[in-house]
């Protein structure tokens, strides 16, 4: 940690607004790109960034410095996005695919796409949809390091102190990710290969 980010630590915890923003300015991308990758919606991911530099906020007179600030801080940001993943599964969606009935009948929504996308990219887009569908089939605390590893690159150090486990887990979870996130790939493009 430098010298700059202690004295905009203490300057921020005795309430010093301006110091807290220079704090958080160069941690701001990281947390929306962790909760949009975790949570896959850019508006709730911006929701999530924005409670979590919230909580950094009310919580910073409780950090110690036994970790990096921005361990700490993308620490809070990981939990925020467990919290709001719980809350999700407990939602009910439907599906724009499939109709639906109401009192006047049954209904169906086709959304367009009127953007011209070429070849290329759309292939890019299809594969990282693909990927970003399989990663939400998974697990949340595999789901959670494979994100802070594999997309973020984060060090197998920095993840332990982010999710608060042993590093022996962090790797053991981020190899038995790995392992489900190939199954679920394999299986949808035997899938896509039958259609």
């Amino acid at each position: 940690m430098s010298d700059i980010e202690k004295i905009l630590i203490e300057k921020s915890k005795n309430g010093d607004i301006e110091s807290f923003e220079r704090l958080i300015e160069k941690y701001q991308i990281v947390a929306f790109n962790i909760a949009y990758r975790m949570i896959g919606n850019k508006e709730d991911a911006s929701d999530i960034a924005q409670e979590a530099l919230i909580k950094v906020f009310k919580s910073l007179k409780s950090f110690r410095g036994d970790s990096s600030f921005s361990t700490w801080f993308y620490k809070i940001v990981t939990n925020k996005c467990i919290d709001a993943i719980r809350k999700m599964k407990k939602v009910k969606t439907y599906s724009l695919d499939k109709e639906f009935e109401t009192d006047n009948g049954n209904y169906s929504i086709e959304v367009g796409d009127n953007r011209y996308l070429p070849d290329k990219l759309y292939e890019i887009k299809e594969k990282r949809e693909l990927v970003h569908s399989a990663l939400k089939r998974i697990p949340e605390k595999y789901r959670t390091v494979l994100i802070l590893r594999d997309i973020q690159g984060f060090t197998y150090e920095e993840i332990s102190r982010i999710i608060d486990n042993p590093l022996g887990t962090v790797k053991s979870r981020i190899n038995r990710g790995r392992l489900l996130l190939k199954e679920i790939l394999i299986e949808e493009s035997e899938l896509f290969l039958e259609n």
